[in-house]
């Protein structure tokens, strides 16, 4: 049998776009492991290593992490997986990262998650947040049995700073500036593959119809 090198992809889509479902459901149809860069970040900064001090006094100070201590950082944990297939979520976020990650592998695909910026804005801002237990509604699919009370505890729900209609119109605006560059760097690649729509559930069977075709096992074959 012949052997196949192993398949290493990046998922980009701004937040509220469905990135982490359709991640979830990439791994568990495919076996490709899911990295987070935010995971990544959280566990350097909670073990005190010497990257994650970095970006944690970058983060203190209100700055953007400098690219190449971000590379250094995602590039780091993906050494300790080489011999994994992987699905890299939140980075690269700049052509400069786009680069780094170039430089040390070569990706199969960039899955794009196109869900025009008003799906989004309805999606963000019709979440409420329990705040002790992180309880997460929704209301429109996910309303609370009684309105704007917790269904465990009937304690009062509150929309995060993050889902307020004006700081989730930044975020889209500041998404789509930054990211566009580096969807025309994988573009220019030939890799970037997008996948446009309104609801998850109709996104996922293009996605995994994709995914087959570049592993007609249905799973990953190891180098």
């Amino acid at each position: 049998m012949a052997l196949h090198r192993i398949f290493r992809a990046v998922i980009m889509g701004p937040p509220g776009s469905g990135k982490g479902t359709v991640s979830g459901r990439i791994g568990k149809s495919f076996g490709l492991k899911h990295i987070s860069s935010g995971d990544i970040l959280r566990a350097n900064i909670n073990a005190k290593t010497e990257l994650g001090l970095l970006m944690k006094s970058c983060i203190d100070q209100g700055r953007l992490a400098p690219d190449d201590i971000m590379s250094r950082l995602i590039l780091s944990d993906l050494r300790a997986l080489d011999q994994s297939a992987w699905l890299l979520d939140g980075f690269p976020r700049t052509v400069d990262q786009a680069e780094s990650l170039d430089e040390a592998y070569r990706l199969d695909t960039v899955i794009n998650l196109d869900v025009p910026f008003q799906t989004i804005q309805q999606r963000l801002t019709s979440r409420w947040t329990h705040l002790p237990s992180g309880r997460v509604y929704n209301i429109d699919f996910n309303p609370p049995k009684v309105p704007g009370l917790d269904d465990v505890t009937g304690e009062p729900l509150v929309q995060r700073d993050d889902d307020t209609p004006e700081t989730v119109t930044r975020r889209l605006k500041a998404y789509e500036t930054q990211t566009e560059p580096v969807l025309e760097f994988y573009r220019s690649k030939g890799v970037l593959q997008t996948f446009s729509g309104t609801e998850t559930n109709k996104i996922w069977p293009h996605v995994e119809a994709f995914l087959h075709s570049k592993l007609p096992s249905g799973g990953q074959k190891r180098a």
